[in-house]
């Protein structure tokens, strides 16, 4: 499965990134909460250099507390902060300002001792498309300051958003990387929304996905379509949820495309519970200790 998307405002809005880093004092930077190595831009060291970094692991509704908490610990064990939000209920939205003005004090100080008058703490909020980045500074300006969608690709310019609390933020496009070299990361950035579906195949997202939840999360496959076994082919697995869901087309068919789309729909819904795809093995050992 080659998946690839990289649309041309994105390289633009990489250049006018670093442009902007000279301006801000803190990054923020944005990733899913269940998928936090796939949806982590390889580039971002790169693009951001020495700056202060905050991630925020967002959409940690959907995902598995345990290993949320796990993926928690591997950052800040790493040297890096970092807070789980959930921006539907505003759940972790009010450590962000706290860390980031932790993260800001250095430079705050360093102008205070120039003699220069104190001032907002500058960020950059940065992530791939579709992670959350302008909801999560709506719900920090408790107000519709920029533009959001549930597709990716909404935001396409840069734009500064004032906070209560002596905070300024900039929103950015989300930006993905050149080439996707790891066909795992692909997959898992497609079944969470974060590349266009025009760019792959739907069937073939939608099928490796319950395959891997027959894998690892089997119960919550069965129970979300009442099925009381799980075929090996994927094409068979489909048709099983295309037939529970009523997806019957012309002389009795199942239509395999309309329960493809289902099965991506409702994995982003979180309708299969909370599911975390990235697993790396240093987490598996965390979590047996």
């Amino acid at each position: 499965m080659d998946i690839q998307w990289y649309p041309g405002h994105m390289a633009k809005a990489k250049r006018e990134v670093k442009e902007n880093l000279k301006l801000v004092d803190v990054v923020i930077e944005v990733l899913d909460a269940r998928i936090p190595a796939s949806s982590r831009n390889p580039d971002i060291n790169e693009i951001t250099g020495p700056k202060p970094k905050l991630v925020v692991l967002n959409k940690s509704d959907l995902a598995d507390p345990k290993l949320t908490g796990l993926w928690l610990n591997k950052f800040i064990n790493s040297g890096t902060p970092a807070a789980a939000v959930d921006l539907i209920s505003g759940s972790g939205v009010r450590a962000v300002p706290v860390l980031v003005k932790q993260l800001a004090a250095p430079k705050m100080e360093s102008l205070i001792s120039a003699g220069r008058r104190p001032r907002a703490a500058r960020c950059i909020v940065l992530g791939i498309p579709n992670v959350g980045k302008s909801f999560l500074i709506n719900k920090l300006a408790d107000r519709r300051a920029a533009r959001t969608g549930y597709k990716p690709g909404v935001t396409r310019g840069q734009q500064w958003v004032r906070m209560a609390g002596n905070l300024e933020l900039m929103d950015t496009p989300g930006i993905l990387w050149p080439k996707f070299t790891d066909p795992e990361a692909a997959f898992r950035l497609a079944v969470t929304g974060a590349i266009k579906e025009e760019v792959f195949n739907i069937y073939d997202v939608a099928g490796q996905l319950v395959k891997w939840m027959a894998e690892n999360y089997p119960e919550a496959i069965k129970k979300r379509y009442k099925l009381q076994r799980l075929p090996v082919e994927t094409g068979e697995m489909l048709e099983l949820i295309g037939t529970s869901r009523g997806f019957i087309g012309t002389g009795g068919v199942v239509d395999l495309q309309k329960s493809a789309h289902n099965v991506l729909k409702e994995f982003r819904e979180g309708k299969f519970g909370r599911i975390t795809l990235d697993y790396p093995e240093d987490i598996k050992q965390l979590q047996s200790n």
